[in-house]
């Protein structure tokens, strides 16, 4: 059997569908009843029969820090998926990633380790990646972590959670790490998901940044999990992303496939460097939620460029068009916009 953690998140109900879809016995762990819904609801866009697929799956209430919890939903599991995470970009909410993304993880390793697990997946990130000083050169799965830079709260803590992975694998478990870029993906037009910049541009964007990130189809990562899971291959990690692509070019595209105006102006170092220091003080003034760390006023800046040879080498993988993609979740989210 299969266990999926952060079954009701992006990445994880596309894997559940594919899982299901491929008649594979499958068991995934929630936290909270009405997240339930958002699973329920990417199966229906995808299939007409997605109720009977949606009753496949053993659901399991557990916390990935509720280790009791945990231990039920580890019974009779062989292969596990773990793409439970905490996105926050949040300078204060530090202890709260710890906490979910190495913490957690740490359970899940554990558990893994004492259930004898014949393969760990674990979804990670680009930004547990490090960095090259000289922007045109490619990042690879070698590309070395450097701790002294001033590195964002959520890569630190993705970071730290590889670092329970790889001690998974010195203690018995073969696993495999994906490092995806930014994912694109429907139903998640909220929070930290890539759902909520087509939501932003298309309620109007103002300003675009002069940076540049790596973009990836949301089936493409869950497709290269499961080959890679379902391979020899062990105690690896892998770049999962389509395309480089530079921010002010992602907006348009997405800009033009919901039919409004893209943002014109490009926001300058001086105004991301007064921003952060402005959302800084608001924060401590008002207690209102930080909407530009000084970290992520650097990313939107940055320049990077990744390298996806080693994917597509391993398992002759072919990856969707970025504008495919685009066009796809574009579609879903004027739907829903249509329906709600």
């Amino acid at each position: 059997m299969i266990l999926v953690t952060g079954g009701t998140g992006l990445v994880g109900s596309h894997l559940l569908h594919k899982l299901v879809s491929e008649n594979k016995q499958v068991r995934a762990i929630y936290r909270r009843s009405h997240t339930l819904d958002r699973v329920k609801h990417v199966f229906s866009y995808y299939n007409k029969d997605h109720k009977v697929l949606y009753d496949k799956i053993e659901w399991i209430k557990a916390d990935i820090n509720d280790v009791p919890a945990l231990e039920i939903a580890f019974k009779d599991i062989e292969y596990v998926y773990h793409c439970a995470a905490f996105v926050s970009f949040e300078p204060n909410k530090y202890y709260q990633l710890r906490n979910i993304n190495i913490e957690g993880t740490a359970n899940i390793v554990n558990l893994c380790i004492s259930h004898h697990i014949k393969k760990l997946c674990y979804v990670s990130s680009i930004a547990a990646i490090g960095h090259e000083s000289n922007p045109n050169q490619f990042i690879t799965e070698e590309t070395e972590w450097n701790p002294e830079e001033d590195n964002s709260v959520y890569a630190i803590t993705k970071y730290g959670a590889e670092m329970e992975v790889w001690r998974g694998t010195q203690e018995g478990v073969p696993a495999v790490i994906v490092n995806p870029g930014i994912i694109l993906g429907p139903g998640y037009w909220k929070g930290g998901s890539s759902g909520n910049l087509f939501r932003i541009i298309h309620k109007g964007l103002k300003y675009y940044t002069s940076g540049s990130s790596a973009y990836v189809d949301v089936w493409d990562v869950c497709n290269s999990m499961v080959k890679l899971m379902q391979s020899d291959i062990k105690n690896e990690r892998f770049i999962i992303i389509s395309e480089n692509l530079a921010f002010n070019d992602f907006q348009k595209k997405v800009a033009k496939t919901l039919v409004v105006k893209p943002a014109k102006k490009e926001a300058s170092a001086f105004l991301l460097e007064l921003g952060w220091r402005l959302d800084w003080l608001t924060n401590k003034l008002f207690g209102k939620r930080r909407k530009l760390s000084k970290q992520m006023a650097k990313t939107v800046r940055s320049k990077t460029v990744y390298d996806n040879s080693k994917v597509k080498n391993a398992l002759q993988f072919k990856f969707k068009s970025i504008d495919d993609s685009i066009e796809n979740v574009s579609k879903f989210y004027l739907n829903d916009l249509k329906n709600n």
